[in-house]
């Protein structure tokens, strides 16, 4: 006769039964090492979590805290769970880091605002400077999520790690992705070749970089990309491997007040100059064009954004293209008419830099220009 014993009862059943009669002849085998079974004394809780590094895990809200919905097939409420409901589902984790968990928003990330994005830097700064964590991971919506990254990648003042996650499925979901992206999160978080690499998003066994990543696909879990510059590294089998070298950033000051008004205008087939009329008649201090192809747009917008450079207002020329840098003077002489060229960011992303910027007191067109060339 043969007895099988699952290892995490292992040390149960020898305190436990070692000495009842009733099994002493199945035990046989066995008796010779309870012994040292016996003596052998666990490892502190306590001692192994201090072992370990330390997450500060910040929930905004998202379809990775979703809930189903009975209004639609595939319907759910972003936001609905709460942060330790999201730690306490994911198997495992205890054993990665010692986790702590805070609820910043409970929001589906298409309402994300200029607030939500100062309390989670000032949060996550403040966790850094007076040693509470060793990383962060943020929980998020993924529609806004390249923007919250790239946002807190030009504030943080840091090189510790802060990664952030979710999900295309919500909690309730056949086949929920974001236990597994959690997990993968944290696993990266926590890496020693984490550090000094800024703000990271980790979806579907990739990480990306805050600069690169963009969500490309409405459904797919396979959303999170990086067209330009390509994903940092892979989470492959329970390892992290990164495939590039880390890269510098750029440091701006998290401004007090709220972020300047930085309108983005989408470029079309017979485009006049309302959009960017109304933009100025509502005191934008900036402007971004989703232009067609290289940033280009019709005539008739182009004198318009002329004139709103030509009044302070900060221009910079993006492309509605999903892939591709817009370059300085090709199709248009950006230096005649006091324009910005986006190179790599799309026009979400060049709006936050350019708020910042903003916000930072850097209007010059020149060195707006440059502050959009950093680190390429």
């Amino acid at each position: 006769m043969s007895i099988t014993i699952q290892s995490s009862s292992f040390r149960q059943f020898f305190t436990q039964k070692l000495l009842a009669a009733a099994m002493v002849s199945l035990l046989t085998g066995f008796i010779a090492v309870a012994p040292a079974y016996a003596q052998e004394k666990p490892m502190s809780t306590t001692n192994q979590q201090a072992a370990l590094p330390r997450v500060l895990l910040l929930a905004t809200g998202g379809t990775i805290a979703g809930s189903a919905d009975n209004r639609g097939s595939g319907a759910y409420n972003s936001g609905a769970i709460g942060a330790q409901q999201l730690v306490s589902s994911v198997a495992g984790l205890g054993d990665l880091a010692s986790l702590s968990a805070e609820q910043i928003a409970s929001i589906g990330s298409q309402d994300m605002s200029d607030d939500i994005w100062r309390k989670l830097a000032s949060r996550i700064q403040k966790a850094f400077d007076q040693g509470e964590a060793d990383a962060v991971v943020i929980t998020h919506g993924t529609d806004t999520m390249e923007e919250t990254a790239f946002f807190l990648s030009l504030v943080l003042k840091t090189d510790k790690p802060v990664v952030l996650v979710g999900s295309m499925r919500p909690a309730t979901a056949l086949g929920a992705d974001g236990p597994a992206n959690i997990y993968e999160a944290v696993q990266v978080a926590v890496d020693k070749e984490s550090k000094g690499r800024g703000v990271m998003v980790v979806m579907n066994d990739q990480i990306d970089s805050a600069r690169g990543v963009t969500k490309t696909h409405s459904t797919s879990v396979q959303t999170m990309q990086s067209p330009n510059l390509g994903s940092e590294g892979y989470v492959d089998l329970g390892h992290v491997r990164f495939v590039k070298p880390a890269a510098q950033g750029q440091f701006l000051k998290l401004p007090e007040a709220p972020l300047p008004r930085v309108e983005i205008i989408y470029s079309h087939s017979n485009m006049d100059a309302l959009q960017i009329e109304h933009a100025m008649a509502d005191k934008a201090k900036g402007i971004v064009l989703a232009g067609m192809g290289d940033g280009n747009t019709s005539k008739a917008a182009l004198a318009a954004l002329e004139k709103a450079a030509a009044q302070g207002i900060v221009v910079v020329r993006s492309t509605r293209v999903s892939k591709g840098y817009v370059n300085r003077n090709v199709e248009v002489d950006d230096s005649k008419s006091g324009f910005i060229a986006s190179m790599d960011l799309n026009p979400q992303k060049a709006r936050v830099l350019t708020q910042l910027l903003i916000a930072n007191g850097v209007t010059d067109p020149q060195k707006v220009q440059e502050a959009f060339l950093n680190g390429h």
